[in-house]
């Protein structure tokens, strides 16, 4: 078991650290320190965000003296799409990152990503925890430490260890990204006495609403998810201590979120809220507001980049981005027109479980577009019959069976669902009701399906174009039939074609 104490006093007197050196920017100022720090599979199921269920003391500490972003999203609810985003500023179908690196999508390209211009901009950039975007050498970190995913979640303090071996190094700058394991599963309630103080059933009120189903044993896996989000606070606590002892925090720009929503029903691999939208603060002492600041503006991962890019004071990106720097909010200065809407793509990630999707959501409402409608959902299964032995937070078809016949239809329409779906998220934030098909809401639906079909076709969503769809969709199927249940993960080269014809169509110059 880990001892809060100790760890504090290996930090202090075995690191023998020395403080960083400010470099100035164009203006004069110093050039922050950042931290990123990049949770797993979980919405916004914090105390700062408003759930009495979970203890998150450090994180709440973040928001009580940052800004607390209300509505923000992912571009993808699966991991290495997300991230590629996180990275590049770009969404996974401008960079090619469409589905996971561990099944061998890639980027078309090499992109300028947040390390290769912070190393430019004079910057020494770290990594602790995966990266899982391919390929791996096109995010150029300076070190890179605890290099697996670490879904044990053993020897959580070394992060904060080896946080400060990284930062002692040199006196220069620096861009640390921090990425934790939970919540992501196997849930396990406690590990070397992380949480300190695990809950279980008794101690939950209710499963997560977008699940819309609570029984026992659901209510048994929300408290083991619960468990994962405190441990998961607990190992930021001693990141944030050890920068606060060694007199990092006066000009460290600190960053948290989530890479998406949580693996429950109707959440991750999805395009519900519960998949896409995230957690994210920003603390950086007397430069942006503080106070338990909250924001209510539409914000993206894509707008973290820009974020960065702004803070540094360095000149911009080599290439225009999609997104946009955040600090105007951040400031209280809110003047300029800010966008209306937020986008995400979708395919769930593999081979297997292709089943592509884009979506689009404004102030109030919000539309999925399923691709392949008419056909069932391959990963709706994953959740129903509990095919991986970890996964076993899906509401089972028994468990459905035992709902009200509204909540049973909700997950029809997950399960088949039609080519649009419309919500209403001010009346029905958890989208339990499809309002495609109301002649009340043609208007809306309209309006959404154009404001989805030009983002797509400014930024060149291949999947915007039949011809470029059916092509992936050919590739898609070839590969199941010569590679049945993911088996291309053995061959040793394996590549997708679909950099290639994907690529030249986002990437052709007019």
């Amino acid at each position: 078991m880990w001892n809060r104490s100790l760890l504090l006093l290996y930090l202090l007197c075995a690191v023998g650290f020395a403080a960083c050196k400010s470099e100035p920017q164009e203006n004069g100022e110093a050039m922050p320190n950042i931290i990123l720090i990049l949770s797993e599979d979980h919405g916004q199921d914090l105390g700062c965000y408003g759930n009495p269920e979970v203890l998150t003391p450090n994180i709440d500490f973040l928001a009580k003296n940052g800004v607390k972003f209300q509505n923000a999203y992912t571009t993808y609810s699966v991991c290495s799409p997300s991230r590629s985003s996180i990275f590049t500023g770009l969404y996974p179908h401008q960079n090619g990152q469409i589905g996971l690196a561990t099944h061998s999508f890639r980027m078309y390209k090499t992109f300028e990503t947040i390390p290769s211009y912070l190393k430019n901009a004079g910057y020494r950039t770290g990594c602790l925890g995966k990266i899982h975007v391919n390929p791996q050498a096109a995010i150029p970190f300076d070190y890179h430490e605890i290099n697996a995913s670490n879904f044990a979640k053993e020897e959580l303090p070394q992060y904060a260890v080896k946080a400060m071996e990284f930062i002692k190094k040199d006196k220069s700058p620096f861009f640390l990204m921090v990425n934790f394991p939970d919540a992501h599963f196997p849930l396990q309630r406690q590990v070397e006495g992380m949480p300190k103080n695990p809950i279980n059933a008794d101690s939950v009120s209710s499963t997560l609403p977008f699940v819309a189903a609570d029984t026992r044993r659901l209510r048994e896996v929300t408290a083991d998810y619960y468990n994962s989000i405190n441990r998961l606070d607990e190992a930021i606590g001693f990141l944030l201590d050890s920068l606060e002892n060694n007199n990092l925090m006066e000009n460290a720009l600190i960053i948290f979120l989530s890479d998406h929503g949580a693996q429950f029903s109707r959440g991750k691999t999805t395009n519900y809220e519960a998949g896409l939208k995230t957690p994210l603060i920003i603390k950086w002492k007397g430069k942006i507001m503080e106070g338990e600041t909250v924001k209510d503006k539409l914000v993206s991962t894509i707008d973290l980049f820009p974020t960065i890019v702004e803070a540094v004071g360095k000149g911009n990106t080599a290439a225009p981005l999609p997104g946009r720097s955040l600090l105007s909010l951040a400031k209280g200065k809110e003047g300029d027109p800010w966008r209306e809407h937020v986008f995400a793509g979708g395919m769930e990630g593999t081979a297997l479980y292709f089943f592509p999707r884009r979506s689009v959501r404004g102030k109030q409402f919000k539309l999925i577009h399923n691709l392949l409608a008419g056909k069932e959902d391959p990963y709706y299964t994953v959740y129903t019959d509990h095919v991986y032995p970890t996964v076993i937070s899906g509401t089972t078809e028994e468990e459905i069976l035992q709902l009200d016949q509204n909540i049973q239809n909700v997950y029809h329409t997950w399960k088949n669902p039609p080519e649009f779906e419309l919500y209403d998220l001010i009346n029905d934030p958890w989208e339990l009701k499809n309002l495609a098909d109301d002649k009340d809401f043609q208007v809306e639906l309209e309006k959404m399906k154009k404001v989805l079909a030009d983002w797509q076709e400014e930024t060149r969503d291949p999947l915007g174009e039949v011809l470029y769809l059916d092509s992936l969709t050919n590739e898609i199927a070839l590969v199941n039939k010569n590679y049945p249940n993911h088996g291309y993960q053995k061959i040793p080269g394996f590549k997708w074609n679909y950099p290639e014809y994907f690529g030249e169509y986002v990437w052709k110059e007019d």
